[in-house]
């Protein structure tokens, strides 16, 4: 098609030349008609594929500044739950990003299904949650990926009962109002402790709740038991006499994962690099600096500093590398909620990982 129009353009420019010429051969008498048609024709051709070149060319180049530009995000969404707030507390992202021209914008959340429902959305870029809210996500269709694991903490999530509960065992629970917050790591681990102790899912009458409101209706006997993750668990054990039935280290409890939206994660990955290097040497920080991890965290929280010792004494600290061990185990809580069908269908976890190309490009080495 192209060749067609510079066919009809060169046929044009040669008549309207040739006329002109025709009319003017005074001013040109030694130059024959034909030769001077074509020499301005293609002098003209050549200025026009000159000028349309070099109009590409600075297109393209514009075009490719716009998509750098817009690659590399200047601000990092970062959504958190009450219990990692010492990561804002510290400010060790913002030192580490400013430099770089990246700014942190904190987004607090009350557990990993409302983090995860901001991130599907695009209201936040990266945060972290329990094993079990990636798998209702994926399931409802969030892009979004796993970016690194963090390490099990199964001493820091328990199902309490009221202190004067006549309930003395787990299976006491059946037929009672037991309160977690659904598609949560505490969700997950009641899953496991009733299996183990041979009750059904349909045993017990769910109450889907945030940890605020499932405290509330505890006091107020609303419920026969709680199923809450740490600092909630410990200042239920502190603030209302909460009695521990059973803790996570009775069931083989996985930890959570730091999570990205897909697009932030595979145009950010120097952005995530740094992100991960700092909260690993945060982790390794706070080890071995608990009372003052807990210093730290109790004026942030609320919460007073003996029932924040609590917590942190019992914490396990680090992060680990998404490896196949770790899929494994993911999958496996993905089948037990489609079996109970918890989530409308199947899913492959290994759909929302990235490739090891990617997590060897950020993974820091651990």
């Amino acid at each position: 098609m192209m060749s067609s129009i510079l066919q009809r353009l060169i046929a044009a420019l040669n008549k309207f030349w040739f006329s002109y010429f025709a009319r003017q051969h005074t001013l040109f008498p030694l130059i024959p008609l034909p030769i001077a048609g074509a020499f301005i024709t293609g002098l003209c051709l050549s200025l026009l594929f000159a000028a349309c070149t070099a109009n590409n060319l600075n297109n393209t180049t514009a075009s490719s500044a716009n998509n750098s530009n817009q690659t590399k995000a200047s601000v990092v969404k970062f959504g958190y739950q009450k219990s990692a707030i010492l990561i804002k507390s510290k400010g060790i992202l913002e030192k580490r990003l400013q430099p770089e021209g990246v700014s942190v914008e904190w987004i607090e959340f009350p557990a990993g299904p409302q983090l995860l429902e901001a991130m599907n959305v695009g209201s936040i870029d990266f945060g972290h949650t329990g094993e079990s809210p990636p798998i209702f996500a994926q399931a409802a269709g969030a892009s979004l990926t796993y970016i690194a694991g963090i390490a099990s903490n199964p001493a820091g999530q328990a199902i309490v009962v009221p202190p004067d509960s006549p309930i003395k065992t787990v299976t006491d629970l059946k037929g009672k109002k037991v309160a977690f917050q659904k598609g949560s790591s505490a969700h997950y681990m009641l899953l496991q402790v009733l299996e183990k102790f041979g009750l059904q899912y349909s045993d017990i009458q769910p109450i889907y709740l945030p940890p605020a409101d499932a405290r509330a209706a505890l006091v107020k006997g609303s419920l026969d038991a709680w199923v809450i993750w740490d600092p909630f668990y410990a200042a239920a054990q502190k603030a209302i006499n909460a009695r521990v039935l059973i803790d996570g280290r009775e069931v083989n409890k996985q930890g959570g994962y730091y999570l990205a939206s897909r697009k932030f994660a595979t145009e950010n990955p120097e952005t995530i690099k740094a992100i991960l290097e700092e909260i690993k040497t945060l982790e390794e920080w706070s080890d071995k600096h608990r009372d003052e991890v807990a210093a730290i965290l109790s004026p942030a929280l609320g919460i007073d500093l003996e029932t924040m010792k609590i917590a942190t004494q019992r914490r396990k600290f680090g992060v680990v590398p998404i490896d196949s061990n770790l899929i494994a185990l993911q999958q496996k809580v993905a089948d037990k909620f489609y079996e109970l069908k918890l989530i409308p269908k199947q899913i492959d976890v290994k759909e929302a990982m990235l490739s090891p190309e990617q997590y060897a490009a950020f993974s820091p080495k651990i």
